[in-house]
């Protein structure tokens, strides 16, 4: 690897770091004040709960402008061309427009809300919980526009600060008005609140870091930095409006067709799918300023890091996947109790979705629009949004949450299929197909020894699951390099890149050792 993969890779996993760590350490927090008001207010008051957000994240959608991305892409690339005198002014056009949009859309909300609460979900006593989530809105565009700025600037452990301040606060105020009597309006309250403060600390931490650039010269007029950010968010607003509608439309469809408690039990096991995003919304993130830092002409430069980060997202994606499947009963029944029975199922099944990654699911999104290609992205999500929109009413109505589920995999797998063809006939990206296969084979058969420690052991079922765990992710580390999937100099460069992320080398250097051991006994071996 050269001397600017590396660095582009080290600046990639320090960004991931901070914000695997900021969004895993926010998600254990949301998922424990998820499960404890889940606890609370029940099935039915907990879907009543679910189904007030279904309206304001639909119009959410439309704040984006394609805006948040931008900010991350042209941060990153302007500092790795040292035009750093424009970034300032990206980022406060970026947020003012941002801004606007999203009182404009918080204040339609709040208006129509019995008509949505009529129409969408067939409802009307939810207007009021429609109302207090919508006040939301306004906070969520500004602390997504400021974490961007982050992303984009290097500057991820601000980023993971902001995400803790939030979880942090909607876990205390959320909890606390629940248990004193306002029930689910006191959730939603504590919600907006959460969004409130993190606003407050995330404008206050972005201030002080810019300040220094506000005096710098500037060449570019107003009217080149919006056109800069225009044309490159367009083609992305319209495609974060079809794939931030898919999760909405699909409540719509829960609410038409499946009960409160069948709706209660799908957001349980969703929440479980929280501790997958925490570990691909990183890696999705890190890789966009990554892409964006590479000259489009080096092609073969892009080829090579392309390879490198699809290999390791799926080396890191699969285990989690295939873990969450064998133990999601298990799971289920440790957090929520055996209240909620079809939730081990409905994360079973939606867990399949991760199965993806090999074709390009989670890298596939930053490779095109670090590159600029944002028509690109726009085309994957128009054909996963015609999909899941012709199949989720069918499959829902026949199979209800499993169909929806289905449907919702079909829509993915189609976009990421298209995605892929096109990396390989106009970019000509190549996918190891081979070594992608051993990837899946070994993270399947790493399963069977804690699949029969499940059966067999009579031990409670926390410590089924966590020496199940454990014992899976030992075999794997084991394969991996006994099958040939990494080698000497990959260790070796991952070693170098992890010594730049201190917290992390306690975790990763013994690992990496035991690895390197087993590659140096195989070579022994051949030798002999």
């Amino acid at each position: 690897m050269t001397a600017e993969l590396i660095q582009v890779a080290e600046d990639s996993a320090r960004g991931g770091f901070f914000l695997f760590s900021g969004t895993a350490l926010s998600t254990v927090i949301m998922a424990i004040a998820s499960i404890l008001i889940a606890r609370f207010l029940g099935p039915e008051l907990y879907g009543q709960y679910t189904l007030a957000f279904v309206v304001p994240q639909l119009l959410y959608v439309f704040t984006d402008l394609g805006i948040n991305q931008g900010i991350i892409k042209f941060t990153a690339s302007l500092r790795a061309k040292g035009e750093t005198n424009r970034i300032t002014r990206i980022i406060k056009y970026g947020l003012l427009l941002r801004a606007v949009t999203g009182t404009v859309i918080f204040t339609l909300n709040y208006v129509l809300a019995d008509f949505f609460a009529f129409v969408f979900l067939q409802r009307p006593d939810l207007a009021f919980y429609i109302r207090i989530a919508s006040i939301s809105i306004i906070f969520q565009v500004i602390v997504a526009t400021i974490t961007s700025a982050f992303v984009g600037l290097d500057k991820t452990e601000y980023n993971a600060l902001t995400s803790n301040i939030q979880a942090i606060a909607k876990a205390i105020i959320s909890i606390a008005l629940v248990l004193v009597g306002f029930s689910v309006a006191g959730a939603l309250m504590g919600h907006v609140a959460s969004f409130a403060v993190a606003a407050g600390a995330s404008a206050f931490m972005l201030f002080f870091m810019l300040r220094e650039k506000q005096n710098i010269e500037n060449n570019h007029s107003l009217k080149d930095d919006f056109k800069t950010l225009i044309n490159y968010g367009a083609p992305l607003y319209i495609s974060v409006l079809l794939t931030g509608f898919i999760p909405l439309y699909q409540n719509v469809m829960l609410a038409v067709f499946t009960t409160n408690a069948e709706i209660g039990n799908y957001k349980a096991a969703i929440n479980f799918t929280t501790l997958m995003t925490a570990l691909t919304f990183p890696m999705t993130t890190a890789l966009l300023p990554a892409f964006s830092k590479l000259d489009s002409s080096t092609t073969q430069k892009i080829k090579n890091f392309f390879k490198l980060a699809n290999k390791y997202t799926v080396l890191l994606t699969l285990p989690i996947t295939i873990l969450i499947i064998i133990f999601s009963n298990e799971i289920v029944q440790i957090i929520y109790g055996s209240t909620y029975q079809s939730a081990p199922l409905f994360l079973a099944i939606y867990c399949l979705l991760y199965l993806l990654v090999g074709l390009g699911y989670i890298t596939l999104t930053s490779f095109y629009n670090g590159l600029g290609e944002t028509k690109t992205t726009l085309k994957i999500s128009i054909i996963t949004f015609l999909t899941i929109a012709i199949l989720s009413p069918i499959l829902t109505k026949t199979y209800s949450v499993v169909g929806l589920i289905i449907a919702f995999i079909i829509a993915s797998a189609a976009g990421t299929s298209y995605g892929s063809y096109t990396a390989r006939t106009k970019f000509k990206i190549e996918f190891d197909t081979k070594l992608l296969v051993k990837i899946y084979l070994i993270s399947i058969l790493s399963s069977i020894p804690p699949l029969a420690l499940l059966q067999f052991s009579p031990l409670p079922k926390l410590l089924n699951v966590t020496a199940g765990g454990l014992l899976y992710l030992f075999i794997y580390a084991t394969l991996t390099p006994l099958t040939k999937i990494v080698n000497d100099s990959e260790l070796q460069t991952a070693a170098q890149v992890l010594q730049k992320i201190k917290p992390l080398t306690p975790i990763t250097t013994p690992i990496l050792n035991y690895q390197k051991k087993i590659l140096r006994f195989q070579k022994a071996q051949t030798c002999a």
